[in-house]
């Protein structure tokens, strides 16, 4: 499987394009892995965890070509769109850039990764667009003011008229909303599609029923998590230049550091100590959602926001109600929604098993990591490919839901199988 995944990194990569008036692709000038199947374009989110496995083939100079474009879209059109189409120009997606950055620091050297600080800032400044003038308990596309003060983030989209890629589907449960509603709907569905996890009861308040989407009214403890990574390492980054080349970097780093610590006091206060888990939060009543957990509890883990009491508490919880014979399922509703029970997905396959190890909890990780390595291998000697997701419970079963087919290909099928693969076997060759 692995000498397989290493063989689609070229059938999988895009050469820069070229201009084309006809056409919907925002052209790219340099080249880039797209996920495969029908979607044959640069995802954003997708693109980390692609990089993951780039890293282990030894292809950082496909991460950095890839990197130079998403700092291109952030220095053009102000951000990185959900995937490089003008249809997709009011949303962005999980914003993995810094991430992105901090990996390929880590597999080359810091120095060479400072050239993305600048871009870094760029889109930390679209994600809090009007943060500064926002009365407390009032929103703002991304950014919402807590009554505290607190300033956190939600997802959102600046169009609400149907998805033009998912037009009919949209148009259809659209015409079942009161029509005082259907703006907010598919504002809400956009915002969804924003979040990458386009759908999932995580986002209903009738998990069976699409039609209560309230994406917008959540503020998500793993965008925030995300966000505070990202604060975190513009500060590093801020500092380092500093240190470097001196001028006013000093004063950044210490602003972003202070962003940081009252984000991550906010992400603190998003764990129930009774559930001993983490959960979204409703910006308007300040209730945590705790009726719809899911894997997106192992974010804070994952970038070390957790104390060790929650990381260990929580890491409990998904051994116990999340493990599955084929790895962590995303949640344990069956609603029909490709982002719920029975599947699992390779980014919160990673998540989670390198969250839980992040706080002691090896043995949790390599089980589940040998589970979710074993299910794809078995998939792969059946059919000869990489799946976008797959049936965690039942395993002998393809992975369904949602608005589309399960797709073959996969990038960051591909990318997280080979990173995974380097923690519980010697390196591959």
């Amino acid at each position: 499987m692995s000498e397989h995944v290493k063989a689609l990194w070229p059938v999988l990569t895009r050469e820069h394009d070229s201009a084309d008036a006809r056409s919907s692709l925002i052209p790219l000038p340099n080249s880039y892995v797209v996920p495969g199947g029908r979607f044959r374009e640069v995802y954003y989110w997708d693109s980390y965890f692609t990089m993951l496995g780039l890293v282990q083939s030894g292809r950082t100079d496909l991460v950095k070509s890839m990197l130079d474009n998403f700092a291109h879209l952030i220095n053009t059109v102000g951000h990185i769109p959900n995937g490089n189409r003008t249809y997709y120009l009011t949303r962005s997606q999980p914003p993995y850039f810094a991430a992105m950055v901090g990996l390929y620091a880590r597999a080359t050297d810091t120095a060479r990764a400072l050239v993305y600080l600048d871009a870094m800032e760029k889109e930390h400044a679209f994600w809090m667009d009007g943060a500064d003038t926002l009365a407390p308990g009032h929103a703002y596309r991304r950014v919402v003011r807590l009554s505290d003060s607190v300033v956190l983030n939600r997802y959102w989209d600046d169009s609400d008229e149907p998805r033009p890629e998912s037009f009919r589907p949209d148009v259809e449960i659209g015409q079942t909303v009161p029509e005082s509603l259907r703006a907010r709907f598919y504002r809400n569905a956009r915002a969804t599609a924003e979040s990458g996890w386009d759908f999932s009861s995580r986002w209903m308040r009738n998990p069976k029923d699409l039609r209560t989407l309230e994406t917008i009214d959540l503020i998500p403890v793993d965008l925030n998590s995300l966000l505070y990574n990202s604060e975190r390492a513009i500060a590093a980054f801020a500092s380092f230049r500093h240190r470097r080349d001196g001028g006013q970097d000093d004063a950044v780093a210490r602003r972003f550091e202070q962003q940081a610590d009252a984000r991550g006091r906010a992400i603190l206060a998003m764990y129930d100590p009774k559930e001993g888990f983490f959960f979204d939060r409703r910006w308007r009543t300040g209730e945590l959602v705790t009726d719809r957990p899911s894997l997106a509890a192992a974010e804070p883990l994952y970038f070390g926001i957790a104390s060790g009491d929650q990381g260990k508490h929580v890491a409990a919880r998904l051994e116990r109600d999340f493990l599955k014979p084929g790895g962590f399922v995303t949640t344990n509703f069956m609603s029909g929604q490709q982002w719920d029970g029975p599947n699992g997905w390779p980014p919160l396959e990673w998540l989670a098993i390198e969250g839980v190890r992040r706080y002691g909890r090896a043995d949790l990780a390599d089980k589940a990591a040998g589970r979710w390595l074993a299910l794809l291998d078995r998939t792969y000697r059946a059919t000869g490919r990489m799946m976008e997701k797959y049936d965690v419970v039942t395993t002998t079963r393809k992975a369904g839901g949602g608005e589309y087919p399960t797709q073959d290909g996969f990038g960051w099928t591909n990318g997280v199988a080979l990173a995974l693969l380097k923690g519980l076997i010697p390196p591959l060759r």
